[in-house]
């Protein structure tokens, strides 16, 4: 009896010239010359990333402890008279950074809380639930992504000032920021198309057990999504941190003001080296919500593997 050998299937050329397909084949990666030239150019890219990245805040924390006439005369130069630490001091104390820092964290805790609420329970109602006119409503959040911010400013501020039904003004008050923010309608359809992609058997199982929309809320929804609260919760911190105009107009007193407001404010009457050690202090912030979310802001972008059918 002959042996009948299985048989082969059609190689496909397309698949192996997919592995040498780009600018550089592997073989001439392989050579000597092409490998030192790719070397010197990745050291090089990588070098000029450094210096455009890095190269601001390490002059920022240079010039922070370094004093004013050395900044402005030698500004490239490394501590030529030696280091000042009363700087960051007096940028605590005397131009009460400390006051300003702990508003900043205040401002931007209570817009992280409001956003992810309502962001989390309007998808939940839209994606989930799914009343009868949530057709309606998706549409309605959609329509408010196209109105631009500046024309509700005037109708916000107005409604800030005469708020209805509560009859006292929110001005200097942080509510009067954390409210506006809460309704984003970007995190509300961003939160909406995540959960619209989680299995819906996992529901149904949940609602024959006799779960009610709040338990299944809690308890599957929330522990399912979060890739997608670690994003929004990215957005909301770094949105409030950037945010000027809005805290400059409900937050007149300088008491209440975050650092993105003060810091502009006493630029003409503080000292430059002060003022360095100021800015160099506002940079801890978002340099320390980076360590700690630096897992979301890279794989951001890969939502879609996050939850497994």
């Amino acid at each position: 009896m002959t042996a009948i050998s299985p048989k082969r299937k059609p190689r496909n050329r397309d698949s192996e010239l997919d592995v040498d397909r780009g600018i550089l084949s592997d073989f001439d990666r392989k050579r000597g010359p092409v490998r030192a030239t790719m070397t010197v150019v990745h050291v090089f890219l990588f070098g000029g990333l450094v210096v455009a990245g890095l190269g601001p805040i390490l002059w920022l924390a240079k010039a922070a402890v370094t004093p004013t006439q050395d900044s402005i005369r030698t500004p490239l130069a490394l501590f030529p008279n030696g280091i000042d630490w009363a700087n960051l001091g007096q940028a605590w104390v005397e131009a009460h950074i400390d006051q300003y820092f702990l508003n900043t964290i205040v401002i931007a805790f209570g817009s992280w809380f409001f956003q992810l609420l309502i962001a989390t329970t309007a998808g939940y109602a839209l994606s989930v639930l799914r009343p009868r006119y949530a057709p309606i409503l998706n549409g309605a959040v959609l329509a408010t992504l196209f109105i631009p911010s500046i024309v509700l400013l005037v109708p916000l501020y107005l409604t800030i000032v005469h708020p209805p039904l509560i009859g006292v003004s929110l001005l200097n008050n942080y509510l009067a920021v954390w409210l506006p923010t809460a309704a984003n309608a970007f995190n509300i359809l961003l939160v909406k198309r995540f959960f619209d992609s989680l299995p819906r058997e996992v529901f149904e199982a949940a609602r024959t057990d006799g779960a009610g929309p709040f338990r299944v809320f809690w308890s599957i929804v929330l522990p399912m999504s979060r890739p997608i609260l670690g994003v929004v919760s990215v957005f909301a911190i770094i949105a409030a941190l950037k945010d000027y105009l809005w805290p400059f107009l409900v937050l007149p007193n300088p008491a209440v003001q975050p650092l993105s407001v003060r810091l502009p404010a006493i630029q003409q009457s503080t000292e430059l080296d002060v003022f360095l050690a100021a800015l160099a202090i506002s940079t801890i912030i978002p340099i320390v919500l980076f360590l700690a979310f630096q897992r979301v802001f890279l794989r951001s972008a890969g939502l879609g593997g996050a939850v497994k059918g």
